[in-house]
C-alpha cells in the first residue's frame, strides 16, 4: 500500500473504579511516544473503557509506527484492543 494516513486506535477496560486512573495512565503514555502524531485524542466510555487514537499521516499501513504499551494487568480487566485503520478519502 502507498503511503497514506494511518489511525492507530487503543482501548482497554480499566479494572472496577480506576477508570480515572487508567485515562491518565492513558494520557501520560500517549505524551511519551517515540515520535509525536499529528492528532491524538482520549476518549472515554461507559464501564471505564479508555480510548487513544493517533493519526500518522504519510504512513503506509504495515509501518512500524509508535503505540501504547499494554498496562499493569491489575489495571485493566482484560488484554488491550489494538486496531489499524487507513483514512480514506
Amino acid at each position: 500500500m502507498s503511503a497514506t494516513a494511518i489511525v492507530l486506535m487503543w482501548e482497554a477496560r480499566a479494572a472496577d473504579g480506576r477508570g480515572a486512573e487508567l485515562l491518565e495512565w492513558a494520557r501520560a503514555r500517549s505524551a511519551e511516544l517515540s515520535r509525536e502524531p499529528a492528532r491524538r485524542e482520549l476518549l472515554r466510555a461507559p464501564q471505564d473503557r479508555v480510548l487513544v487514537m493517533t493519526w500518522w499521516p504519510d504512513a503506509s499501513y504495515g509501518d512500524d509506527l509508535p503505540e501504547l504499551p499494554e498496562p499493569d494487568a491489575a489495571l485493566i480487566t482484560r488484554a488491550v484492543h489494538r486496531w489499524r485503520f487507513e483514512a480514506v478519502g
